[in-house]
């Protein structure tokens, strides 16, 4: 009777193993990934100028911009688009910071110099359009829209993105970040947005993980003791 329930117990462990072993090789080929990339790599900081430092003289003095537009000041931020100064009031107006003008959205000529800003010279425009929507897998999720997507030159694919609504560089995308995303997706067992660490899928295969890991000491230990008792006899 016993030894019928080791046997079970055996098979137990074994099924639980090739049932969550695929996951375990992601898990480790995953890790090893994230242990051996460069993070600012990742990030695109490759394809990035270093921040200019600009100075403007001519701004439009904040209570008559107030008067201008009719409207009340809570938050301010003074952004730079190309070389040219707005500011972004209240996060969701977007005025020219010396004629006080408002701008609903950049054109894309405003994206190009955005990119020509912050992308170094060697990477060339290859095209560019307004995205209005995204995907929950797209590489461009949760991120401000509507933006200007820009293909850029150069090795990896690089695709940059800009805000239309602020004219902020928001961010670089390239292969090994997409190869990054995709293995973080396997990671942490999120198919649906890939940025979730609390899924219940990889909740339950942790869980499975360590029945499996703690069945196989408990198997080994009782078959070193059954031996060991055979052993005398």
């Amino acid at each position: 009777m016993r030894y019928q329930t080791i046997n079970k117990f055996r098979k137990t462990h074994r099924f639980l193993g090739i049932f969550i072993g695929i996951q375990f090789l992601f898990w480790t080929l995953s890790g090893l990934y994230f242990s051996w990339t460069n993070l600012d790599e990742i990030h695109g900081d490759q394809y990035r100028k270093a921040p200019e430092k600009v100075v403007f003289n001519t701004l439009i003095a904040l209570d008559s911009l107030e008067d201008k537009a009719k409207l009340s000041i809570e938050s301010l931020e003074l952004k730079t688009i190309g070389k040219d100064p707005f500011y972004w009031i209240n996060d969701g107006d977007l005025y020219d910071a010396t004629t006080g003008n408002k701008l609903d959205l950049i054109s894309e000529k405003n994206a190009l110099e955005v990119i020509q800003h912050n992308i170094l010279d060697q990477y060339f425009v290859e095209k560019i359009e307004r995205i209005d929507s995204v995907s929950e897998h797209d590489e461009y999720r949760g991120r401000p829209l509507p933006a200007y997507k820009i293909w850029l030159s150069g090795e990896g694919n690089p695709i940059a993105y800009v805000s239309a609504l602020d004219g902020s560089f928001q961010r670089i995308r390239h292969r090994r970040w997409r190869w990054f995303d995709f293995l973080w997706m396997t990671h942490t067992m999120d198919y649906e947005g890939r940025d979730n660490f609390n899924t219940l899928t990889l909740r339950v295969f942790s869980f499975l993980g360590l029945i499996t890991v703690m069945s196989g000491f408990a198997l080994a230990f009782v078959t070193s003791k059954r031996r060991k008792k055979e052993a005398k006899h």
